[in-house]
């Protein structure tokens, strides 16, 4: 009765989506709520997943020459207004402090919702020759939105992230670097996360505010809704000319230099939990499972079984895989159920028969499948499953998101297929925002990205009739 209770606990996704997700964050045991609203306590199930991202991402970046900086985390409000449409962009979401303990203060500052005047006004003092450039930095904080509606990892009003923010020379440096840092995201998604994505330009209306193009990647969770997983910015000059910043070129004449942004947050926690997960709970890829594999002593009080379990952790450990044995005192069925909820890749069960036979007993958290394995070829069979889960994982997301999207040559057909189905249409633009707009009033559709591949699925605008400019691919979104 133990294990059926520990997943009836989780409401059928196919039921309620909504519901389903916050049972699995809540029953894994990732987040818990606060007296705060709208901010969550990330737990230690759910910061190692977060941790295990950082890590590897930040090596990523640093490849590529990223270095790590901290800026503070109260921006005038003076220094945010310098850039017009920038400000106008985040003001509904702004927190300001008024305060300074008991003063008021002479000037109010915002908790920063994203810190590109920040970076300006440091580049301001840091760049003045040729010779300074580039600067390609990136930080890890926080950052506050005041979100009228939250949901765990996906919309909280104080989230975690990292900010990149590079400065350059000239516009094909930024661009160079713009579209580069949108291609690492692209791989991390697919390579570690086993997340497939759709890489593309946004719209002027949906882009960043204050930058000349926005390119993002975004993936389709299990329900057909789509997600920005992360955007890159190219920002042109304008951020520096409004903030003054400028170098000496080699030629000796002042120049405006140009900017970037890129960033993710830990709305990729989210992605993994509605892309991989289902109804006994998560389902982690092998790279970001904070416990790869569990070992399930069975009868664990009988001679040899625990020394036994422990020998196998040790000898997993060494071949640098993340492993726990379970030796609490509750029963396998709940162990195992437990191990499902929290998305453990691999669980190996070993009692006193198989010690006796030499063997063990390998589970597969993503399809159920179990084999039996000799207690000496472990680590090597372990490390290949691990590799062989990770793969097959992406390569399902991948069927599923391809069994998901659609193709509307006209409005009959993308009216009917959003009012039947869910995931993502490819269809025709004009390039009106007019359109745009009419088809998230009449929809509740936006235009999530008009992807890099050269595609035409038709010669008119899906809304309009008129002579189309850009494929986009369209959804309801998170």
């Amino acid at each position: 009765m133990a294990e059926k209770k520990q997943v009836e606990q989780i409401t059928s996704m196919e039921v309620d989506f909504a519901q389903w997700y916050t049972d699995v964050v809540k029953k894994a045991d990732l987040i818990d709520y606060t007296s705060v609203k709208g901010c969550m306590v990330f737990k230690p199930a759910g910061y190692a997943i977060w941790e295990l991202i950082q890590k590897q991402m930040d090596e990523r970046f640093k490849a590529t020459g990223v270095e790590n900086v901290y800026l503070p985390m109260f921006i005038p409000e003076s220094l945010l207004e310098k850039e017009k449409d920038h400000v106008e962009g985040f003001a509904p979401e702004v927190a300001w402090v008024t305060m300074g303990g008991l003063q008021p203060l002479t000037e109010r500052m915002c908790v920063r919702p994203t810190s590109e005047t920040l970076f300006c006004d440091f580049y301001k003092n840091e760049v003045h020759s040729y010779r300074d450039l580039p600067k390609v930095y990136n930080q890890w904080c926080s950052v506050v939105r005041w979100e009228k509606e939250t949901r765990p990892f996906l919309r909280s009003r104080e989230f975690l992230w990292q900010e990149g923010h590079t400065i350059h020379a000239t516009f094909e440096e930024a661009e160079e670097r713009t579209v580069q840092m949108l291609n690492l995201y692209a791989d991390f998604c697919e390579q570690v996360l086993a997340i497939p994505v759709i890489k593309g330009r946004k719209t002027d209306k949906e882009k960043f505010a204050g930058a000349e193009a926005t390119y993002t990647i975004e993936a389709l969770m299990h329900d057909g809704k789509a997600l920005q997983s992360g955007t890159s910015h190219n920002f042109g000059d304008g951020f520096a000319k409004a903030f003054d910043i400028q170098f000496t070129d080699k030629d000796n004449t002042l120049k405006h230099p140009f900017q970037t942004s890129w960033g993710t947050t830990t709305r990729l926690i989210g992605a993994i939990i509605m892309v991989h997960g289902d109804d006994n709970g998560l389902v982690l890829p092998p790279k970001v499972a904070p416990t790869q594999v569990v070992i399930v002593p069975i009868r664990q009080q009988s001679e040899g079984v625990l020394e036994t379990a422990q020998k196998i952790k040790d000898e997993l450990t060494a071949a640098g895989l993340r492993v726990k044995v379970d030796d609490t005192d509750k029963s396998p069925g709940w162990k195992f159920a437990e191990a499902e909820m929290r998305g453990i890749p691999v669980r190996i069960e070993i009692g006193p028969k198989d010690i006796e036979a030499g063997k063990a007993i390998l589970a597969r958290r993503d399809t159920g499948d179990k084999s039996e394995c000799g207690i000496s070829d472990l680590a090597g069979t372990v490390e290949t499953l691990l590799d062989t889960i990770q793969k097959e994982m992406l390569e399902r997301a991948r069927t599923r998101r391809d069994s998901q999207t659609y193709t509307a040559t006209n409005r009959e057909e993308f009216d009917k297929i959003f009012a039947e189905k869910s995931g993502f249409v490819k269809a025709m633009w004009c390039g009106d925002v007019e359109c745009e707009n009419k088809i998230k009033e009449d929809l509740s559709v936006t235009s999530r990205c008009m992807p890099f591949t050269d595609e035409k699925v038709a010669d008119t605008c899906v809304c309009c009739g008129k002579p189309a400019k850009h494929l986009v691919y369209w959804g309801r979104a998170y």
